[in-house]
């Protein structure tokens, strides 16, 4: 028998970004958290592996407020092992963005960048040219962009063009807490990419959109606000470690398929007998 199946508790396989194996599947955000304290224990909670900052934050924090949630994502990462994921969050032009990665990259010693760039301020939609261009910059550049972009299969294909190794599609608006407002456009990505990363950035708002995402056949979560802004995000941290591994493991299970109609799961042919 397989020694996996002897296991109360198995664990979903591991996944890769830019050739680094990760055994999370939760990547966790930094802002508004209530403490320093709150951020560093929900890190750590979550299991997470790779932990996310904006680096216009960093820089509005210096000599501010915000230097303690700093010494607390650093201490959490120690803590952790985990990877620092700095983001270009509230860049408006490639250009930007594209400055902003190269502080990131000098600061962190790290060629991981999230690359943001917002093109609507209602649904901080990302700008899908600016994106690219700045991906394919990027890219140019020796950074290994995770871009965060909408759904659409052909903005998703050009970053893959342009060099992208891993997409952080949308479920929803930014920390509109919403879910995943279109899991038919999720599928389709899912369905025709096969063998690209993917990662669902930004909209969950519950550990069962987490765990929906998983079960569609999604590599990752990406999530901020739906911790951070929890009556307890510890709790909710660990919460959402859980929901995204139960969701893994329901999808290498092979979740049934629906029926449109009911299907007897006990036999009613032959003789009744009695236990």
């Amino acid at each position: 028998m397989d020694a996996a199946l002897l296991n109360p508790t198995p664990n979903p396989s591991a996944w890769h970004a830019y050739g680094v194996t990760l055994n999370s599947r939760l990547l966790l955000g930094t802002a508004g958290y209530p403490s320093p304290q709150a951020l560093h224990e929900a890190i750590v909670a979550s299991g997470t592996e790779v932990v996310t900052v904006g680096l216009r934050r960093v820089h509005a924090g210096a000599g501010g407020g915000d230097n303690g949630h700093i010494a607390a994502i650093r201490s959490a990462l120690r803590e952790q092992g985990a990877r620092l994921l700095p983001n270009t969050a509230g860049c408006r032009t490639a250009r930007e963005a594209i400055e902003l990665s190269h502080m990131a990259r000098e600061l962190y010693d790290t060629a991981w960048i999230k690359l943001e760039v917002v093109g609507d301020e209602q649904t901080l939609q990302p700008d899908p040219w600016e994106l690219v261009l700045a991906a394919e910059e990027l890219v140019r550049e020796g950074f290994q962009v995770f871009p965060y972009c909408t759904d659409d299969l052909v903005t998703c294909q050009r970053l893959l063009d342009v060099g992208c190794e891993v997409l952080m599609p949308w479920g929803a608006p930014i920390g509109s807490g919403q879910g995943l407002i279109n899991p038919w456009a999720l599928r389709t990505l899912r369905e025709r990419l096969p063998h690209v990363p993917l990662i669902v950035d930004a909209g969950i708002g519950a550990p069962a959109h987490a765990v929906q995402a998983m079960e569609l056949g999604y590599d990752a979560v990406l999530l901020n606000s739906a911790v951070s802004q929890a009556r307890d995000p510890v709790r909710m941290a660990a919460a959402f470690g859980r929901a995204v591994q139960a969701g893994r493991l329901g999808f290498e299970a092979g979740v049934m398929a629906p029926q449109a109609m009911a299907v007897a799961t006990t036999p009613v042919s032959g003789r009744p007998f009695l236990l």
